[in-house]
């Protein structure tokens, strides 16, 4: 097996970008595996530990390191240059003759480019990422700080900054937004509308923003905290902030706070303000008890599409629905061989595994997860399934030196057909995100490891059942209905939320004789 990497010396792309360069590479004849990134120690560390570099390089955080891994140097010399190629892409204006910008060096030179501006995306390696960003809040900008790997006294320092400056920073490791209209990072093509989010979770932030698009309703802005916001050592600031600014906005006439259970008492603070905030507020506070969740205009939800819903109903100054006792379609399933007995999820979504971890616990009993809301139930190896499990293939054990799931879906193809291959396994649960910054085409990436899974469960006389749901709107650029048609034509059971799927794969699984 070949292995060569080359340093292009004072070139910086964003993580996102290096994410899908690196995913295109691994698509090319004779690439076992590739990764394009910024040569800071902590990727050198990632890259040598998935054996795609060994030993010292004369690399530093300023340059950008392409690592390639392939069956031959012929295969090898042509992903650099394909590398090379799109990494020097010219710009529109270049490209068409016109006068080439002087590029931006820094948050000042674009500030004074654009002196209307007053919100910075911050996206370097985490080493170097507060940094930029304090001096974002500095010059009086926003931010929205992509970068993980910050360290908590780092955010805690930016966000006390930040509040008091009158300011907001949204992250560390804030993979989604939507500030007037915009979509940042990994967002969906939402209609502008009354409806007012603020998350600590970016795929949650999602689903509830393609739910209230499909209601016919629309978002006025949604607020990405960075999943450590509601820890004790944070305190909630982001999220207060937002909600603060949600509540004083005029086109904003429902909010909806969506995350993971917050440390006590930063709840009780972030509950006490959604109570001042004289709007309706639904809380969905996943996988955490609705009791505390009290206030003429407190409004609890249990699951995403819940709050969703309710979101629609307080906006249009209607009452929420109550949650109605779910409802399974009708279903054409092959026969299950009598081993057949357990469920297998496959999630790109953080919080939609662990949505399902509270569902399906709940539906089924003993179901483990890295991302489990019991914390009893957590797996004791996430690369290896048992019984019945749920995986967040987006946790940092598998996006070591690789990308994400919801650009590169090579890691969860391979695995499902590692799950299809086990006799016990009944159902396999999965998700697929649209928006800008995932796969351009996640069905077409998809499709051929869920057709061989099935074939290799025909092959042993059993039937596989595949669920899934797809996070989307019809104005994404992978085009939702298009996406949809290609799995149900591949035989995929498909639902209309994380909810609902998650619901549709315990009925398929009490079902089992």
């Amino acid at each position: 097996m070949a292995r060569l990497h080359q340093i292009l010396p004072g070139l910086y792309r964003d993580s996102v970008s290096l994410m899908q360069l690196s995913a295109a590479l691994e698509k090319l004849p004779g690439v076992e595996r590739a990764a394009a990134v910024m040569a800071t120690p902590a990727n050198l560390a990632l890259l040598g530990e998935s054996g795609l570099l060994s030993g010292k390089f004369a690399a530093g955080p300023n340059d950008l390191l392409v690592a390639v891994r392939g069956s031959s140097g012929a295969a090898l010399a042509a992903a650099f240059e394909t590398a090379r190629a799109a990494l020097e892409q010219p710009s529109a204006a270049t490209a068409r003759g016109g006068p080439a910008a002087m590029p931006l060096r820094s948050l000042q030179m674009a500030l004074e480019r654009t002196p209307g501006a007053n919100l910075a995306l911050v996206s370097v390696p985490g080493d170097y990422a507060a940094a930029e960003a304090m001096k974002a809040l500095r010059l009086g900008l926003n931010v929205m700080l992509f970068s993980d790997n910050v360290p908590l006294a780092d955010e805690v320092a930016l966000k006390r900054h930040a509040s008091a400056h009158a300011l907001l920073v949204m992250g560390p490791d804030c993979g989604t937004a939507i500030i007037d209209g915009i979509p940042l990072g990994f967002a969906n093509a939402v209609r502008r509308g009354a409806i007012g989010i603020v998350g600590a979770s970016g795929t949650g932030m999602q689903q509830v923003s393609c739910l209230v698009h499909r209601e016919g309703a629309g978002v006025s802005q949604a607020i990405g905290t960075g999943g450590r916001d509601l820890h004790r050592e944070v305190g909630g600031i982001t999220m207060l902030a937002g909600l603060n600014l949600l509540a004083r906005d005029s086109a904003t006439q429902a909010i909806v706070l969506v995350s993971k259970p917050p440390a006590p008492e930063v709840a009780k603070a972030v509950l006490a303000a959604a109570r001042r905030a004289r709007k309706p507020v639904v809380v969905n506070f996943i996988g955490a008890s609705q009791a505390e969740i009290a206030g003429a205009n407190l409004h609890p939800a249990r699951t995403l599409e819940d709050a969703a819903l309710a979101a629609v109903a307080l906006a249009r100054a209607r009452r929420p629905p109550r949650p109605a006792a779910y409802r399974a379609p009708p279903l054409r399933l092959g026969r299950m061989a009598a081993k057949q007995r357990y469920l297998r999820g496959l999630y790109s979504g953080g919080t939609f595994c662990y949505e399902a971890s509270a569902l399906l616990g709940e539906a089924l009993g003993e179901v483990s997860s890295n991302a489990p809301v019991d914390p009893r139930r957590r797996m004791a190896d996430p690369w290896k399934s048992t019984g019945h499990s749920l995986v967040d293939l987006g946790d940092d054990v598998f996006t070591r030196g690789r990308p994400h799931p919801m650009i590169d879906h090579r890691l969860r193809n391979e695995r499902l057909l590692e799950e299809a291959n086990d006799p016990s396994v009944a159902l396999i649960l999965m998700d697929v995100v649209l928006g800008y910054g995932a796969h351009r085409d996640p069905a077409a990436e998809m499709l051929p490891a869920i057709r061989k899974a099935q074939a290799i469960a025909r092959r042993k006389g059993r039937s596989l059942a595949i669920v899934g749901f797809v996070c989307g709107t019809d104005g994404d650029p992978q085009g939702l209905a298009r996406q949809e048609a290609a799995l149900r034509e591949a035989g995929v059971l498909l639902a209309t939320s994380s909810t609902r799927a998650a619901r549709l794969a315990a009925h398929i699984i009490r079902r089992l004789p």
